[in-house]
């Protein structure tokens, strides 16, 4: 009986795709006075390409950047805390993200999340979206040492809820980080459909998430 429904943040509750576009086309605008030698389309195209849908470090990206645009006057370090500490003014859920939340804890699910990331950018962000009263559990690879697709982060996070694998679901759009690292421990995965892994196919997936309550329905 499946008791405990586990998700990843960014990518499945969090338009991270959306929600990046929308804080670097305003960042560009903040900071035209030190950017404007750059057409903001290619800032904006550039940076989307070397952030990598998350799996690239936003310093490395702004160095990157700096150094392809002869950016002066203004630092990678600056570029970088500016999206540090002002991301999460521009957060996206995904479609129903709240009332697929109010459903789930409706029918007594328990909820937690499992993300990698900094420990306070993921909290922010959180925090953001309104969601955070929604979770019993919430594990961030930052202040566990353990990122994953390690199972020792998802054993943690059903150690503390006291559950078995077969008690508990793991929603994420990765298949090697969420859904194939949730199968090795014994947990099922569920894939949220995205346009970045077009192609995968697994046994349980869903394009939007009010397609979930049912799904867990039928497991």
């Amino acid at each position: 009986m499946i008791k405990a429904v586990l998700f990843d943040l960014d990518g499945t509750l969090l338009d991270r795709d959306a929600s990046v576009k929308a804080f670097i086309e305003d960042q560009y605008q903040r900071f035209l006075p030190y950017l404007s030698h750059i057409p903001k389309e290619n800032y904006v195209k550039r940076f989307l390409e070397l952030d990598n849908h998350g799996y690239r470090w936003k310093d490395k990206v702004y160095q990157q950047l700096v150094l392809e645009y002869a950016i002066s006057d203004i630092s990678w370090q600056a570029l970088f805390q500016d999206y540090f500490h002002n991301f999460k003014n521009y957060c996206i859920g995904f479609p129903n993200l709240i009332a697929t939340l109010e459903e789930l804890k409706e029918a007594r699910y328990t909820l937690g999340i499992i993300t990698n990331g900094i420990g306070d950018f993921q909290d922010s962000t959180i925090q953001a979206l309104g969601i955070k009263p929604y979770f019993a559990t919430l594990l961030i690879s930052e202040r566990e040492g353990i990122a994953k697709p390690n199972p020792d982060i998802f054993q943690k996070a059903l150690h503390t809820l006291n559950l078995s694998p077969s008690e508990a679901v793991y929603v994420g759009d990765n298949p090697v980080n969420d859904i194939q690292a949730a199968y090795t421990i014994g947990m099922t995965g569920i894939w949220k459909q995205s346009k970045q892994h077009h192609g995968y196919s697994t046994e349980y997936s869903i394009g939007d998430l009010s397609g979930l309550p049912n799904l867990l329905l039928n497991l």
